[in-house]
Parts: structure tokens; C-alpha cells; sequence
């Protein structure tokens, strides 16, 4: 089965899934568990824009990304706004891909056995409210194939 064939299996079962269930936490723990199954993904997971109340003036110093449902080893548990991989995608808006994190400036190594990485922002209502980070062992694992279709799963959360 090639990969794209897997994505739209996958986009099914986690329509299925999520279908009419209301809470977030919920549908991302079984999305990041759908996901991390079938791909066999080093790392899984959604950070959540969550606001720390430090500052009242710059929103960015307010908020940050805070660990949420995750399949895999232990975890980078906060990352500021527009920090590392998933931080970085925060604040431009978008999806990144990285083909070799060692060769990402300001990359936050949560496990030295990440090699590459993919971040989809997640929305609701026009604002970035979490991001799905997911990494792997191996370099140069995420193309467009992977961009395409996380993108359409996290619309469904």
C-alpha cells in the first residue's frame, strides 16, 4: 500500500472517529494514536496554545505551546512562540517540514533520536490553537504527501 493510499484510509478512520464527538483532548489523543499506528512515527503528538498570564502587553511572551495527547517517549512539556520546529510553525501560520532537524536553527531537541519532523498548525476560528508535531528516526521522511493529508485530519479536530 503506498502512502498516499494509507493517508486516505487514514483520513477515513479518523473522520469516523472524531465523528460527533465534541471534546478536543479526546479526539486528539485518538487522532495522535491513529496517526502514530499507522505510520509507526518516532513521535506523535499536539502541543496547545495555552496563555501563561506572564505579560498583558505581548501576546507572544503570553502564550505558548503546552504538551497535549501524545503517542511515544517522554516530551518537551512547553515551547514559546516561535521557537524550535513547533513553535516556528505557530507563528508563521503553516505546516513545516524538516528534513534534518540538526540543520534547523533554534531546534529543540526533546530526544536526540529525532532525525526529521513535520508540524501542522491546528485551527478554530481563524486562530492557531495547537500544532501536530510528528517526528522520526529516519531523515527525510515528510513530503508533501504528509503535509496534504495531516492538514485535511486536523481539520476535522
Amino acid at each position: 500500500m503506498t502512502k498516499e493510499e494509507q493517508y486516505k484510509e487514514l483520513l477515513a478512520q479518523a473522520a469516523a472517529v472524531v465523528a460527533g464527538e465534541t471534546d478536543l483532548i479526546a479526539n486528539m489523543a485518538n487522532v495522535a494514536a491513529l496517526i502514530h499506528e499507522t505510520f509507526g512515527f518516532w513521535w506523535t503528538g499536539f502541543y496547545r496554545v495555552q496563555n501563561t498570564d506572564r505579560c498583558q502587553v505581548d501576546l507572544r511572551v503570553q502564550t505558548e505551546l503546552v504538551l497535549g495527547p501524545f503517542q511515544g517517549p517522554l516530551a518537551c512539556t512547553r515551547i514559546p512562540y516561535g521557537k524550535g520546529v513547533c513553535g516556528t510553525a505557530w507563528e508563521k501560520n503553516e505546516t513545516v517540514i524538516v528534513p534534518n532537524v540538526h540543520e534547523f536553527k533554534g531546534h529543540i531537541a526533546c530526544s536526540s533520536e529525532s532525525n526529521s519532523e513535520i508540524v501542522v498548525p491546528v485551527h478554530q476560528n481563524g486562530e492557531v490553537i495547537a500544532v501536530l508535531d510528528i517526528d522520526s528516526k529516519e531523515f527525510n521522511t515528510f513530503d508533501e504527501i504528509d503535509k496534504k493529508y495531516l492538514e485535511q485530519i486536523v481539520k476535522l479536530l
